[in-house]
């Protein structure tokens, strides 16, 4: 098989004019790129990131190989094909066409199966669809292109958001998902809590949100605060409270940081809230703290 090739790579095996892209648009896992094609035959090697091909302008007829197999449609304007991640592919067509294509990250399509799921993924694939007439598809990859060419306020928040419909409509209608064995009763493995531990200890001065964790856990953010729940006995954000809290009862107790150094330390917005936590947990202010040391 061949070395998987980026987005950003295909114009090498397949020349067009390029009409949109939102490369500098600071887009996650999702991408865009709109292209004008005059009609030829190429072999295109496989994609690192799904992808999803929604045609505009020009109607033509399409063949494709993928696994040796051919398909073959008449693609016209609100006809979509999708391509899974890391399979060549032969397309041939004869007419001009306007198409913008969709692509999406292997991480972003494992993370949503595993909460789709409830289990952790072990493969996605897309099925070999060269035409799908589905105006949910439609949509989505049209809103996504508007974006591209007229970036708005909250652009990649909201194509985020998009993204995120994609991939659960090609799961549930389009894919082929092979799950992990599951972990005994539903906890994260040892190597996943170690990740999130390093993780915390790491970034325990910074603020650390839910998907944070979940990344270091290779899982979805619904399904990681269930199994950390199950692991620990607590939420995500209690055990992060605790850690901070007990870095700072160490800190001051045994260090020789002023009480501002060490809320800063420890992720605490300020001394007025390090305070407030630790009378909450400990029972104790940071002066009772300091001042024990010093007995």
């Amino acid at each position: 098989m061949a070395k998987a090739i980026s987005p950003n790579e295909l114009p090498s095996w397949v020349p067009g004019k390029l009409l949109s892209a939102s490369d500098d648009l600071g887009w996650k896992d999702v991408a865009q790129r709109s292209y004008h094609y005059e009609g030829m035959e190429v072999t295109v090697p496989p994609l690192d990131h799904f992808l999803v091909v929604r045609y505009h302008a020009g109607r033509t007829p399409m063949d494709r190989r993928v696994d040796d197999r051919w398909s073959r449609a008449a693609c016209a304007p609100g006809d979509t094909s999708l391509l899974t991640i890391a399979q060549q592919s032969h397309w041939h067509w004869t007419e001009d066409i306007d198409v913008s294509h969709i692509y999406l990250s292997n991480p972003l399509m494992s993370r949503i199966a595993g909460d789709v799921m409830e289990r952790s993924v072990e493969d996605v694939q897309l099925h070999d669809v060269l035409r799908a007439d589905d105006p949910t598809l439609q949509a989505i990859t049209d809103a996504i292109t508007g974006e591209a060419m007229q970036p708005g306020l909250g652009g990649p928040l909201y194509v985020e958001a998009l993204a995120t419909q994609l991939a659960v409509h090609l799961l549930r209608n389009y894919s082929r998902i092979t799950v992990k064995q599951p972990n005994a009763a539903g906890r994260l493995s040892a190597q996943q809590m170690r990740r999130v531990l390093e993780l915390i200890e790491e970034r325990l001065h910074e603020s650390l949100s839910l998907e944070d964790l979940a990344d270091a856990a290779g899982l979805g953010a619904y399904t990681f605060h269930r199994r950390f729940r199950e692991t620990q006995g607590r939420a995500p954000h209690a055990f992060v409270i605790d850690q901070r809290v007990e870095r700072a009862r160490r800190l001051l107790t045994a260090g020789d940081l002023a009480v501002k150094e060490v809320a800063a330390s420890c992720g605490f917005s300020d001394q007025a809230h390090m305070t407030r936590v630790l009378r909450e947990r400990l029972g104790q202010t940071p002066a009772k703290l300091r001042a024990a040391r010093a007995g």
